[in-house]
């Protein structure tokens, strides 16, 4: 059953420089016969929007079933069958999205409707969101719209992809794009220019530097992948020709931080060091040189008590004894966590195969979310 939904899903290219809406349409022409209500939130041009689809009746505190609907692009990469039509081959279903993460959206629609007729004595919500992939841009216009109803939700289970392990903590992530403006100059007459490369270099050098003392130094947390706090510099753009000096620089600065560390005081400390170290020294050649930041993502971390008693019901749901999970990658389960709403992820498919050339998810990955979904509503069901 998962399986058909999930090929439908697959077919809508939501990838997150397109609209969601058409995908939307269908998930609510699919639920509105089970008796389903719909808020959207959409975005300030129209084009995309989140839903938030509530079965039952109770105006008692419900779950929330979390995903987000857009994809990353396809571009440059080799598939060995089209991205947007769902292959089933060797018990593994490939298409964009299939493990990240409409594979979690289609177990929650094959179970809308044991949902929706088990008479529950408190609502089950789907929140389908957009533009998670480009820095978890919809959620908070959902939370907000949440908390305008005032609609206060228990639990919110997000389903990234985790192998269907309980995962109940996970790193934050927050991004700043940097512009450092220098002063061209020929080469031979370095007196006269300011090296924006040279200044953004060592900005990074520092990040680096950072990201290794806490490899060092801690703190660390075992638990996770990467145990400690990383900084990363993904993106690199100056100059034209080699004897010129560069008076532009771009780059982008990511941290993922363990939820112990505040990740908007590590970026003010590598703010500070350009200011401190850097700027003089530029201003005093060129006044108008400088750093301009701008935020362009933040997930805030997770970190559910392994003591909550959700944690212990999904882990009984699930029938697995093993400690639940922490993650380096970030979800919106943050931001739920940040809203007052206890969280935790759990989702089919690995994100070893997420944003990857012939992206799958195991069928029988499917298939435990779906049956997860059924013991939760027979769980609900009998108190």
């Amino acid at each position: 059953m998962p399986v058909e939904y999930l090929k439908q899903l697959i077919a809508f290219d939501t990838t997150s420089r397109n609209s969601n809406l058409e995908l939307l349409d269908w998930v609510e022409a699919e639920l509105a016969p089970l008796g389903a209500r719909f808020v959207r939130t959409p975005n300030e041009a129209g084009d995309k929007a989140n839903l938030f689809a509530t079965l039952g009746e109770s105006r008692a505190p419900g779950l929330v079933l979390s995903g987000h609907t857009d994809v990353v692009p396809v571009d440059g990469q080799e598939w060995h069958s089209d991205p947007f039509a769902a292959c089933v081959r060797d018990g593994n279903l490939y298409g964009r999205g299939s493990s990240d993460m409409k594979g979690f959206l289609a177990a929650c629609m094959a179970q809308a409707r044991n949902i929706a007729e088990a008479d529950l004595p408190l609502p089950v919500h789907f929140a389908f969101s957009y533009d998670e992939e480009v820095g978890c841009v919809g959620v908070p216009s959902l939370l907000e719209d949440m908390a305008r109803r005032n609609i206060t939700p228990q639990f919110c289970l997000v389903g990234e992809p985790t192998g269907m392990r309980l995962v109940r903590s996970h790193k934050g992530i927050l991004m700043h794009h940097c512009q450092v403006r220098g002063r061209a100059a020929h080469s031979s007459l370095v007196h006269a220019g300011v090296n924006a490369l040279d200044a953004a270099a060592r900005v990074i050098c520092h990040a680096h530097d950072l990201s290794e003392q806490f490899n060092r130094e801690g703190p660390r947390d075992e638990a996770f992948d990467t145990p400690h706090t990383s900084i990363h510099c993904g993106v690199l753009n100056a100059g034209t020709v080699n004897n010129i000096i560069p008076h532009d620089c771009h780059f982008d600065l990511e941290i993922r931080n363990l939820p112990e560390q505040d990740a908007d005081a590590l970026m003010a400390q590598i703010q500070g060091y350009a200011n401190t170290e850097y700027l003089p020294k530029m201003q005093a050649v060129a006044e108008d040189s400088g750093f301009t930041w701008e935020r362009t993502a933040y997930f805030p971390p997770l970190e559910t008590p392994l003591e909550e008693p959700w944690i212990a019901r999904m882990q009984r749901l699930l029938g697995d004894d093993a400690p639940p999970g922490k993650v380096s990658y970030g979800t919106e389960a943050g931001l739920f966590q940040q809203a007052g709403i206890t969280c935790a992820v759990c989702g089919p498919g690995h994100i070893a195969q997420a944003h990857k050339p012939d992206e799958f998810v195991e069928i029988a990955q499917l298939e435990a979310a779906e049956r997860l979904i059924d013991r939760l509503v027979g769980d609900l069901r009998a108190g």
